[in-house]
């Protein structure tokens, strides 16, 4: 080649292409495979002085899919099942607790039935002194006679009556009251006081006689003759009770419209007293009045539980007349009737 074709800017000592560093670098690297290298040898017998890469062991162990990211929340009941688990479990307990009285109850009457030959019961009320004459004339006790489920209702009864006692108690101080601050000639206060004594004297026994012991043997015994017993003295009771509120002139009783009495006709040099008594004869026609309305509720409640438990006017008729039949006395009048008709009829036979 001329020089006219070469580089005029080019080194002068590097017009060699094998003169470049890298090249050389190259050539020194591969000198020995080029030695060895014959490119007339069959390509069939070249060999392969590569390594294969090794083909990398399957694992026998089965793959395990982490599901942590996609697994459902832990289960955690809400609070409406929680509440009615719970007021399912309350239920029950409830249930089971009510089973272990009833088994309880039936232990203890099987029990009271197994030892009444041997325990003779005493009577224990009213509960009067040893060295008192009279001693207590019936047994009482709630927790022996009257079933668990009916004992609250039997001890309202017993409170109502000790309230009416002591009602009847106070009354006769306040009608003492009403008679010294009367001084009219024909005043009915002195017979208002004296009214009351007997009251006293005479109500307490006879209505624990004619109601309170007819519901208690009621419930003792589930009688339906002395629940109609019980309703129809109870009812008058009622209607008493609703008239002492009012404190009716010679009834016996301090009420409303005696007290009203007297704290309107008090002079002036004993007004004073006479509005302190008006006002105690007024409240002690309030407390009249809240016995009455409070016997009514009792009335209302027993009679409930009186249909609850089956029993009817039939069952009262029939017991009745069991207890008429098997009464001592009622058997010996009819025997000696029968016997006295049986001679009369003989006797007229005979003539």
């Amino acid at each position: 080649m001329s020089d006219f074709d070469s580089n005029p800017f080019a080194d002068p000592t590097t017009t060699s292409p094998f003169q470049d560093p890298s090249v050389q670098q190259a050539t020194a690297n591969s000198s020995r495979g080029l030695e060895e290298f014959n490119p007339f040898e069959d390509s069939n017998k070249q060999t392969n002085t590569s390594v294969p890469s090794p083909v990398p062991a399957q694992s026998t162990q089965p793959a395990v899919v982490n599901t942590s990211r996609d697994a459902p929340p832990a289960y955690s009941a809400s609070a409406a099942q929680a509440a009615a688990t719970s007021a399912a479990n309350e239920d029950l307990l409830r249930r089971q607790a009510e089973l272990e009285e009833k088994a309880a109850e039936l232990q203890r009457r099987e029990q009271q039935l197994r030892n009444a030959q041997y325990n003779i019961r005493e009577n224990n009320f009213p509960p009067l002194p040893k060295w008192f004459p009279v001693g207590p004339c019936f047994y009482q006790d709630f927790a022996v006679d009257i079933p668990v489920s009916f004992q609250k209702i039997v001890k309202i009864g017993f409170y109502l009556w000790l309230g009416y006692s002591i009602l009847l108690f106070i009354n006769i101080f306040v009608a003492l009251g009403y008679f010294a601050a009367d001084k009219r000639k024909d005043s009915p206060s002195g017979s208002t006081f004296v009214v009351s004594i007997l009251y006293f004297a005479v109500m307490p026994a006879a209505s624990y006689l004619c109601w309170f012991r007819p519901v208690y043997k009621a419930f003792r015994s589930d009688s339906s003759f002395n629940f109609f017993l019980f309703f129809f003295i109870f009812f008058f009771q009622c209607i008493v009770t609703g008239i002492l509120t009012l404190g009716l002139e010679n009834l016996g009783a301090c009420g409303v419209i005696n007290g009203a009495h007297v704290i309107s006709n008090g002079k002036d040099e004993e007004k004073g007293f006479h509005v302190v008594l008006g006002v105690l004869m007024i409240l002690m026609g309030a407390l009249w009045g809240t016995l009455c309305v409070l016997n009514v509720i009792y009335l209302v409640k027993v009679h409930s539980l009186y249909r609850s438990t089956g029993a009817s006017f039939e069952k009262a008729q029939a017991e009745f007349a069991k207890s008429v039949a098997s009464n001592p006395g009622v058997q010996s009048a009819t025997k000696q009737a029968a016997s006295a008709a049986v001679s009369g009829a003989m006797s007229a036979n005979q003539m």
